[in-house]
């Protein structure tokens, strides 16, 4: 029978022998208090929604009094009335995608589109990073100021990996709108640290230096990776995952295949008749497809860092990067004269941005350029310079 129920009868209600029973209330239909043969308490709201019966728990007794729990019951049965289906709206809540999931679809889905280091990359973030924080979190539950702190906190320690964290984030939510898992992207107007560009390049004592010292190391094949490095402008691993099928050396052509360059294009290149000398030279000693084979039978050798800091050390050199010698080789072509656009096709830039770091080396050759043309309406002493007359009238 029902009851008008409070929070003494509450307590009192008798257990079942097993199983649970439920107590109607007699102010709100359908809702009522369920007991259970282990002495729970809890409230339940029971209603039709498309002919079918739901029964949705309100909350626990005495977490819940009766007063409070029959007012939940009054807002339900109001939403109900409107079309609305609570337990369905719950169950949804609890099969959303979480973070965790939209970073196992991402794995799956686009990251196997990447090149292998800068997948594994954001596997690195998603683990140390972004899981451990909003792994648990729905999709569509995800904050800006979610986002933000966890931005926040990674700067702390390392700003520049936090960048890295927020550009993976902020692909991550792109791709779940497109996949409808979400409306908007929660890292939209998330401001980045400031990154300053490194500007370190090889003075021409310090190149000299480090010529003479890889002529001298023992390991030659490491030496021979640096030498192409500064000969090429090319990435470390583009250099170390060269096989000898990409090198044409009668006509002077390095064709780099789209899975090994950073802009997943597939890159063409001139090689210079010292890059051809080396090559040959390497060629006639190659035991295999790999230019730089690892050491212990593996494919391609695997890293330059032990090298790196040997040949730096005997070359007394301090501050530089194997990257930097990417940046040397862009400096000598700016320092000759080039214009941006060769320097960004010589490197294999897929954006002018990119290649616009090096505009400031410009100057000294646009300088002298500036200066011949100078010395030609002024007639400041060029041999041979003709003076063009400045009369104001148009030829």
């Amino acid at each position: 029978m029902a009851t008008k129920l409070t929070d003494k009868i509450m307590r009192s209600l008798a257990l079942p022998a097993s199983g649970n029973r439920i107590e109607y209330d007699t102010e709100v239909k359908g809702f009522g208090a369920r007991v259970t043969s282990a002495g729970a308490r809890s409230f339940v709201v029971n209603y039709r929604i498309d002919g079918r019966e739901r029964r949705l728990t309100v909350g626990s007794f005495p977490d819940w009094t009766v007063a409070a729990a029959r007012e939940q019951a009054k807002a339900l049965k109001r939403r109900i009335d409107l079309g609305d289906d609570p337990m369905a709206e719950r169950n949804a809540a609890k099969t959303a995608p979480t973070v965790q999931g939209l970073a196992d679809r991402y794995l799956a889905e686009h990251a196997t589109r990447k090149r292998e280091r800068s997948a594994a990359e954001d596997e690195s973030l998603l683990r140390q990073h972004i899981l451990p924080r909003l792994g648990r979190l729905r999709v569509e539950a995800v904050r800006r100021a979610d986002i933000e702190a966890l931005h926040r906190e990674v700067s702390k320690a390392t700003p520049i990996r936090a960048n890295r964290a927020l550009s993976l984030l902020t692909k991550m939510f792109n791709l779940a709108i497109g996949w409808e898992l979400r409306a908007d992207s929660p890292c939209r107007g998330i401001q980045k640290n400031p990154e300053n560009k490194r500007e370190r390049y090889l003075t021409p004592a310090e190149l000299e230096r480090l010529m003479a010292a890889l002529a001298e190391h023992p390991y030659q094949s490491s030496a021979c990776a640096v030498r192409l490095l500064l000969l090429t402008g090319a990435r470390r691993n583009e250099v170390l995952a060269a096989t000898w099928d990409q090198f044409d050396l009668a006509v002077g052509v390095w064709v780099k295949p789209a899975s090994n360059t950073k802009q997943n294009k597939l890159h063409r290149v001139p090689l210079s008749a010292p890059a051809r000398q080396l090559l040959s030279e390497m060629r006639e000693k190659a035991t295999g497809e790999a230019l730089f084979p690892g050491r212990r039978g593996n494919d391609q050798q695997a890293s330059l860092k032990t090298f790196w800091a040997s040949i730096c050390k005997a070359a007394d050199i301090q501050g530089v990067r194997v990257h930097d010698l990417r940046h040397s080789y862009a400096s000598y072509l700016a320092s000759s004269g080039l214009s941006l656009p060769v320097i960004g096709a010589l490197l294999g830039h897929s954006s002018p941005v990119t290649t616009q770091r090096y505009a400031h080396l410009l100057d000294d050759p646009l300088r002298v350029a500036a200066e011949r043309v100078g010395a030609i309406v002024a007639g400041a002493g060029m041999p041979g310079a003709e003076v063009v007359p400045i009369s104001g009238r148009r030829a």
